[in-house]
C-alpha cells in the first residue's frame, strides 16, 4: 500500500495557464470538437431586423392596395348599373322587362332612347338605331352591362 501512496501525480502536458478548472463557464469552446461561439454583431442584427419588417409591412399594405383598387372597381360597378338602370327606366319600353332576361338599349335619331329585345347583330345592316348597350334585367332592378359600345 505504501507503494500507491509514493506513486508520482499523474503530469499533466498542457501548460496550467492554458487549462480551466471551470470550462462551462468560458465564452468560447474549450474543445477542439466544441461548438465555434463568435460574438455576434447587434448593428447587422438589428439591420436584417428592420429591413425583414418593412419587407414585411410593405407586402401586407400592397395586399391592402389591391383590396381598396378591387372594392374601388366595386364600386364603379355599381355606379355604372345605377346610370344605365336611370338610362333605361327614362326610356321607351313597349313590353314589361323581365328579371334575368337580356335587352338591348338603343339611341334614336331624335336622341330618345327605347329598349329592344332585339339584338344589334340581328338587325343585319340597316339598324334604325344607334347601339348603346346589351344590358340583364337583375332582381334587384338594376341592369347589369354586358356589352357596351
Amino acid at each position: 500500500m505504501e507503494d500507491k501512496k509514493k506513486e508520482k501525480p499523474s503530469n499533466n502536458p498542457i501548460d496550467k495557464d492554458k487549462i480551466s478548472e471551470n470550462p462551462h463557464i468560458l465564452p468560447y469552446a474549450h474543445t477542439v470538437g466544441g461548438v465555434q461561439i463568435k460574438p455576434i454583431d447587434k448593428g447587422r442584427v438589428k439591420g436584417r431586423a428592420v429591413e425583414a419588417m418593412y419587407d414585411q409591412t410593405e407586402m401586407q399594405l400592397d395586399q391592402i392596395r389591391e383590396q381598396i383598387e378591387l372594392l374601388a372597381q366595386q364600386a364603379k360597378n355599381i355606379h355604372d348599373r345605377v346610370n344605365i338602370s336611370e338610362e333605361i327606366y327614362l326610356s321607351e319600353m313597349n313590353f314589361e322587362p323581365l328579371i334575368g332576361f337580356t335587352y338591348h338599349l338603343y339611341e334614336k335619331k331624335d336622341k330618345k332612347k327605347v329598349l329592344s329585345m332585339v339584338g344589334p347583330r340581328e338587325w343585319g345592316k340597316n339598324a334604325p338605331y344607334d347601339f348603346i348597350a346589351t344590358v340583364k334585367l337583375l332582381s334587384d332592378h338594376t341592369w347589369e352591362i354586358l356589352e357596351k359600345k
